[in-house]
């Protein structure tokens, strides 16, 4: 009995949040209001931890990371934040600002995408969207903008 109940959860949260079919005895209209709902608060934590990304964005922010997310589960605000910005980099679409920010993440944190980020103890130094920043004893230096 526990485990319908567990896989009849697991049914609700993957149509909410990571795109799955609408499980059986749900309303699919209020069950795509609750998923938007989910995914502008999402957008507003990811925001968070990468201001100038969502400010680079400006308007554009939540519909841009609306359609970036929708059908992938969160890997957390931070890495949800750093995927969308090397997407929005590979896609030549990444603003200014989130150049600056992902090129400063870069410099001081490793991050393969599958782990969690894990601070860099050597120098290091991180690119994006024209703009470099370098990262030597524990501090990040901008030292090059990204292309306006």
């Amino acid at each position: 009995m526990s485990g319908d109940l567990a896989e009849r959860q697991a049914a609700l949260v993957a149509a909410l949040v990571a795109g799955g079919p609408v499980p059986a005895g749900f309303d699919p209209a209020a069950l795509a209001a609750a998923g938007t709902a989910l995914l502008r608060k999402r957008a507003g934590e990811v925001a968070r931890h990468w201001p100038l990304l969502a400010a680079g964005l400006g308007p554009r922010w939540p519909e841009t990371f609306a359609r970036w997310a929708a059908g992938r589960p969160t890997g957390g605000s931070l890495r949800d934040g750093w995927d969308l910005a090397r997407d929005l980099r590979d896609r030549g679409a990444l603003p200014p600002l989130g150049a600056e920010e992902l090129a400063a993440r870069e410099a001081a944190h490793r991050y393969d995408g599958r782990r969690p980020p894990r601070p860099r103890r050597l120098p290091a130094w991180g690119r994006a969207g024209g703009a470099v920043a370098v990262q030597f004893a524990g501090r990040v230096r901008l030292l090059r903008p990204a292309r306006r």
